[in-house]
């Protein structure tokens, strides 16, 4: 059985290696900003957390997976918030989007609205 339990963290590494790397090729690859942001957030994110659900199947004591498991929840409920909390501040301090982007749905959102005062 130890066996089992080793095959299948050591096959979960590496797939969250594979994620992993393909977030580092996203953050090189990709042309501007918010793609670059998506696939950190996202692969990045995905490959974190597989590699401690690993962790967790590998350890022998309850403590240290749960702990681990409690790393998956914080990951998935923190990276998706601030990534968008980050590209909606990088949209609002003036960062263009790649020239071949198709439409730029907070153009409108950008603009400072007119208040009028009595």
């Amino acid at each position: 059985m130890s066996v089992l339990i080793d095959y299948v963290a050591g096959i979960l590494i590496v797939i969250g290696a594979l994620f992993t790397l393909t977030a580092s090729v996203g953050l090189l690859r990709l042309p501007d900003l918010y793609t670059r942001m998506h696939a950190a957030s996202k692969a990045g994110t995905l490959g974190s957390c597989v590699v401690l659900i690993a962790l967790a199947v590998q350890a022998h004591d309850f403590a240290i997976a749960t702990r681990a498991l409690a790393g998956v929840a914080f990951f998935l409920l923190t990276a998706p918030i601030s990534a968008h909390l980050l590209a909606k501040a990088a949209h609002s301090a003036g960062y263009r989007l790649w020239q071949g982007s198709v439409r730029d749905d907070m153009a409108d959102a950008a603009q400072p609205r007119q208040t009028t005062q009595s």
